[in-house]
């Protein structure tokens, strides 16, 4: 079974609960994963940028990668192992506990602004020494270099543990090209909550979402619409959502989804700095969307 078949659907990128005293707070964790899953969310995602994953130690990120396979019941876990030190990526790739993961996501490097074919040499190193298929993972709003759609095709046809992307760079002329020109079972998903609906109509199977931690069932439901074709189902819970998403973006990631998921009383609105919570006038809203759309 390829990824096609194994990641279709919604993905849930998990933030990582903290305590007050700022440790790992495995059971928010476990009682968030419940409810993701519980809600219909198809496969989890660990360690990505939405679970601060730049201010864990290493041991901690084993620790949650290891809670979230026993917490996945059986479905597929997709682990975040990226960088800007490709021998550093390599080293994790080997000392990681990867056996029960389905792939591996890894974001471009960041601030060195490798060319393309840096990028290119990158990803094939990393596809090389990984026991799992290697999502290609393009976010150039945060990285600072886009991973450009004859990069990721050319990856996708030469290198063949490269089994997908998640695309986050918001530019549809470019996903359109990356749809066109890939392998018939290339993986590709969005990384932009926002535009998912029209991503998936354009050829996209599924997404790797933020907002699925706070609203599962609603952004879950729409991608399973959608996938299926039914867009006036799915559009009425796009635009539920949509001030939602933007709240959750408007000041940082995660910091709007753990304001959300805190008012949920899912996890504590703790962050890791240099991130800091929502400000208050921001929550506030977050507080007033949840009551006028969601009944909370």
């Amino acid at each position: 079974m390829n990824l096609k078949e194994q990641l279709k659907g919604t993905g849930v990128a998990l933030v990582t609960p903290f305590k007050e005293n700022f440790e790992v707070d495995f059971d928010a964790l476990g009682k968030l994963i419940d409810f993701c899953l519980s809600n219909g969310v198809e496969y989890l995602t660990a360690l990505g940028t939405t679970a601060e994953a730049p201010t864990l130690s290493k041991q901690e990120k084993i620790d949650i990668v290891n809670f979230v396979y026993d917490k996945a019941n059986g479905k597929p876990v997709v682990v975040g192992i990226g960088g800007n030190n490709t021998r550093e990526i390599i080293h994790e790739l080997e000392t990681f506990p990867l056996d029960k993961a389905t792939a591996i996501l890894s974001a471009s490097p960041y601030y060195n602004k490798p060319s393309q074919e840096g990028l290119y040499q990158h990803y094939k190193a990393i596809a090389a020494a990984s026991p799992k298929p290697v999502l290609l993972y393009n976010v150039p709003g945060r990285t600072g270099r886009n991973l450009e759609a004859s990069t990721v095709n050319r990856l996708a046809h030469e290198v063949k543990n490269i089994g997908g992307i998640k695309e986050a760079s918001g530019l549809m002329e470019q996903c359109m090209h990356i749809i066109r020109d890939s392998p018939e079972d290339f993986l590709i998903v969005s990384g932009d909550d926002h535009v998912t609906l029209p991503l998936i109509a354009a050829g996209m199977h599924g997404v790797i979402s933020v907002t699925a931690n706070c609203f599962p069932k609603e952004f879950s439901d729409m991608t399973r619409y959608c996938l299926a074709g039914d867009y006036a189902a799915a559009r009425p819970l796009h635009y539920k959502c949509l001030e939602g998403n933007d709240l959750l973006f408007e000041e940082n990631n995660p910091s709007g989804v753990k304001a959300f998921l805190a008012e949920l009383g899912i996890i504590k609105n703790v962050l890791r700095l240099p991130l800091v919570p929502l400000s208050q006038p921001v929550h506030d809203r977050v507080k007033k969307y949840l009551k006028e759309e969601f009944k909370k």
